[in-house]
Formats: C-alpha cells, structure tokens, sequence
C-alpha cells in the first residue's frame, strides 16, 4: 500500500519530510513575529507591533505557499503544532536581534532543503524553492537593517522612538532584477 501511495506523489519522502518540516517552522515563524507584534504593542512601539503583523502575516502566506505545494505534488501537507511561543523579551532591541536569527534560521534551513533536492535530483521542488531564496535575501536584509537602527540611531533620550517609528520604512531594493 505505501509504495501505491508513493506512485501519486513525485515527491521523495526525503524532500517531503524537509517540506513539512519547513512548513513548521514558518508557522512558528508566524507566531513568534505575532508574540513580538504584542510585546511591542504593549510597550509603546506602535509602528514596530505594526511591522511584526505583517511579518507575522508574511510568514503564514510562505508556510501556505509550501503546504499547497506540497498537496499539489500528492504529498502529505501537514498542519503544525505551534506551542511554546515566546511572548516575553528582555528589550525592544533583543525583539529585533531574535527577529534576525529567525530569519538567518530559515534562510539556512531553505540551504537545506535546496541542497537536499539536488542530491534527490528532484529540479522540481529546487525551481519552486528559488522564490523562497531569493525572498530570504529581502527578508535578512530588512531584519539587519532594522537591528542597525540601534546602533545608527542610539537608545538614549528618544531614540527609541526614533527607531520605532522608522522599522516600516526600513525596504529592501532589489537592484539586482534586469
């Protein structure tokens, strides 16, 4: 019966497996940007708990991305379990510094996954991983730029408010596209 089951998927159990997997950690990517959307609401940063939304949002649209193609290649998406999210964070700069091991995180974890399809020769999945890794390139971008407000604009006086109001504009440019 399994090897039946097999037949209906082009996907190894391997690069399944690692999908799933992924899938996972972009929900708790999700939540954990969600935890940090809170904490930022109810310590004053407006505009960063603001940002944290839509990065928590993001990040459910790529868990969604992977798990329909994971069902549209006959695999078995399967929804996570997120638990012990993280809520509480010592300052408004350790938000940002967890925010950019996140996504160093998941940009090593598509390495992977990329990695793994090419040694499973399965071009398929590695050309619906390219949008991921080229969106990884975006996402650490603006995470380090973020973080670097710190350190460009200080935390003394109003600083911090300085920061908090200027993390949304903080945009990459991609000036590698023709």
């Amino acid at each position: 019966m399994k090897d039946l089951l097999r037949l209906r998927t082009s996907l190894t159990e391997t690069i399944e497996k690692a999908l799933n997997e992924q899938i996972k950690m972009e929900a708790e990517a999700s939540a954990m940007y969600l935890a940090m959307s809170s904490w930022c609401d109810r310590n004053g940063f407006d505009f960063s708990g603001g940002y944290f939304k839509k990065q928590s949002d993001e990040e459910r649209e790529h868990m969604l991305r992977l798990f329909k193609y994971v069902s549209d290649m006959g695999g078995r998406a399967v929804s996570p379990d997120v638990t012990n999210v993280q809520v509480e964070f010592d300052t408004f700069r350790s938000v940002f510094e967890q925010a950019l091991q996140q996504e160093i995180a998941v940009t090593q974890s598509f390495n992977r996954i990329a990695d793994k399809c090419q040694k499973e020769k399965d071009y398929v999945t590695f050309t619906f991983l390219q949008w991921f890794l080229k969106e990884q390139i975006e996402e650490e971008y603006v995470a380090r730029r973020a973080l670097e407000l710190f350190e460009v604009i200080g935390e003394e006086g109003t600083g911090l408010y300085e920061i908090d109001k200027r993390v949304p504009k903080v945009k990459y440019e991609d000036t590698y596209e023709d």
